[in-house]
């Protein structure tokens, strides 16, 4: 649902295919789009028109049906994470290798238009290197409506793979990709929804820089409002709808309703949102260099050089996830991947691993799967 509004601004991609276990999604996307909608992912797979797979199910089902894709010679753009363990993670990057196709992790916010706005400028090299990252995001992520297993860590839930991935990304991109180590505590401070919902995390990089990540999804402070009432999603927030997620989760009596809620919010169900009008965002950022810091903004970058400071707007996307179809279409039509490769969302995925580790032993946690740019 995310994603779609997204596909569709941009005439490069077809939809041709779908599978869905609902009926009434393939129903939808059927009369929506006239193609074929199928029960299972091997069907998808196997039509001949299709060159490549988006693949948007649960974090758990992602080894499988990268298999599938592979087995059938399609290239894949996978939601993050790219799995929930390192071993399925690992095998998923074989398996895309052997078969010959491009694997591509996203859509993460690595991707949003002022993240490679400041890669861009950090590449010119005019501020100097990258010294210290500051990120942090205060939501209300654990209080939306929940599947049961979104709650259970070891199947993927809580803040750490849906949402730390995205923290982790966008700081490696900038930093260079190679961390080695990590230092974290996490918070479990709700019994009735027992999984991570806040962590703190340092990360050391080869060099010597390193980036502190904090997040919350415990549904109190909005750190939207920092952003000038802008969602995650680049579109308008209002401040009045303040503890919506808190008042609709206490109106649902039992874990079933909870995932009924959730399918209200599905393809097929709900209409897509509007076009945003700014650039999707993950919380303030703050780059620290040799010679200035960054600000990133859903609308560019913020610049604070030595005597001076600046604003410069990021460029007018197609659409808010373009970077990600860019990145799709130079893969499959150009054979030229991008950085977010499967091995480098492996890199990420042990970050999280990384974390709760660190949170659990006390200690810090070196790193051996990590990549550069």
């Amino acid at each position: 649902m995310l994603t779609l509004p997204s596909i569709l601004a941009d005439n490069r991609f077809s939809l041709l295919v779908a599978a869905a276990p609902r009926e009434a999604s393939r129903q939808a996307f059927e009369a929506q789009f006239g193609g074929t909608a199928h029960e299972s992912v091997e069907a998808l797979c196997a039509d001949p028109a299709v060159d490549a797979v988006y693949i948007a199910t649960p974090h758990q089902m992602h080894a499988e049906h990268i298999r599938a894709a592979a087995r059938a010679g399609k290239h894949v753009l996978v939601d993050k994470p790219l799995a929930v363990s390192m071993q399925d993670g690992a095998a998923m990057v074989a398996v895309a290798q052997q078969a010959g196709i491009h694997m591509l992790v996203g859509p993460s916010h690595s991707f949003d238009g002022p993240v490679a706005q400041a890669l861009d400028l950090i590449r010119g090299g005019s501020l100097g290197r990258v010294r210290m990252i500051q990120a942090f995001n205060y939501t209300d992520f654990l209080y939306r409506p929940r599947r049961p297993e979104e709650l259970l860590t070891s199947e993927g839930g809580g803040v750490l793979f849906s949402q730390a991935i995205h923290q982790i990304d966008i700081v490696r991109l900038l930093m260079g990709g190679q961390a080695r180590s990590v230092a974290a505590m996490c918070g479990r401070w709700d019994a009735a929804r027992p999984t991570e919902g806040a962590y703190a995390a340092l990360v050391g990089f080869d060099g010597g820089g390193f980036a502190s990540m904090l997040y919350s999804g415990y549904a109190h402070f909005d750190s939207d409002e920092w952003m000038g009432w802008t969602t995650e999603l680049g579109q308008p927030k209002d401040p009045a709808a303040y503890g919506t997620a808190r008042r609709t989760l206490a109106s649902v009596a039992s874990p079933a309703e909870e995932a009924a809620l959730k399918q209200t919010r599905t393809f097929g169900a709900t209409d897509l949102p509007d076009a945003a009008p700014g650039h999707e965002h993950f919380g303030p950022v703050v780059v620290s260099l040799d010679r200035g810091d960054l600000r990133l903004t859903p609308q560019g970058l913020w610049i604070y050089g030595d005597t001076e400071r600046r604003f410069v707007p990021a460029p007018k996307a197609l659409s808010p996830r373009a970077g990600v179809l860019d990145a799709l279409w130079d893969a499959v039509r150009r054979n030229s991947p991008p950085v977010q490769t499967g091995a480098w969302g492996l890199a990420n995925l042990e970050i999280c691993h990384a974390i709760l580790a660190s949170a659990d032993t006390g200690q810090t946690v070196a790193l051996s799967h990590q990549t550069g740019l």
